[in-house]
């Protein structure tokens, strides 16, 4: 069961709430298996070779907690973390620990005011959270000052391309004027000073990151461009050893 639940939420943080759909995809199996496992999936084989198994291992940004125990499985930490701006979330996520005898500490923080000491962890999770994200500068330094040296950082995100698609902007709600093309990611993570090797990323175009949901090629049988702007980005970043 859950260790420790920390619900003081954090009081001026800009914040963008998730819609009421949103919340519910969260909840879905779809979520679970066509976008959280098949990220999980694609991180683990960007990872550097021998890297199996870390310490302490923080979610920022868990939402309903369904990544918890699939980090638990794949990565045996002796210390699971998971953290969110949102108080109901940290709760589900709680039973959702409980629910496969998972045992975590949740934190209510934002990801630009990490609620954790300097050095302190060995994997941060980032998935689907960065484009919720209304100061991604802060963020992302705070990711590099809570991850030890040779850290790993798993991040998964929704490219400008994606967020800004009618389908998107229809269902979810998000702070539109910071979205970021896939290279933009990219080139913002190495500059906060991660190591990251072309090797380590990845542009996987799945279908629910199309405006289509992948109906031109499932139904009407016609290939996706080649040359393309990405819908998603993955990356495996390393905080450099001392």
């Amino acid at each position: 069961m859950s260790a420790n639940l920390d619900l003081t939420q954090p009081t001026g943080e800009p914040h963008v709430p998730e819609t009421e759909f949103g919340k519910w995809f969260l909840r879905t199996e779809t979520w679970t298996v066509h976008v959280l496992e098949r990220a999980l999936n694609d991180l683990q084989r960007l990872l550097p070779a021998g890297r199996t198994s870390f310490e302490v291992v923080a979610d920022v940004g868990c939402g309903y907690g369904r990544s918890l125990p699939k980090l638990q499985q794949r990565f045996a930490p002796q210390h699971l973390i998971g953290m969110d701006i949102d108080p109901e979330m940290l709760q589900a996520s709680a039973r959702e620990v409980q629910a496969h005898d998972v045992k975590a500490e949740f934190i209510c923080c934002s990801s630009s005011n990490i609620k954790l000491p300097d050095n302190s962890v060995d994997l941060l999770f980032c998935h689907q959270t960065f484009h919720h994200l209304i100061d991604q500068e802060a963020a992302i330094k705070e990711f590099f000052r809570v991850l030890k040296p040779g850290g790993v950082l798993l991040f998964a995100e929704s490219t400008k391309r994606y967020i800004h698609s009618w389908i998107i902007r229809l269902l979810f709600r998000h702070p539109m004027d910071v979205q970021k093309t896939a290279p933009e990611y990219l080139a913002m993570v190495r500059a906060a000073g991660f190591a990251v090797p072309d090797s380590a990323v990845s542009y996987p175009f799945l279908w629910w990151s199309r405006e289509d949901l992948g109906m031109m090629e499932t139904v009407l049988r016609i290939k996706p461009p080649q040359v393309r702007e990405e819908t998603l980005i993955n990356l495996v970043a390393v905080k450099p050893a001392l």
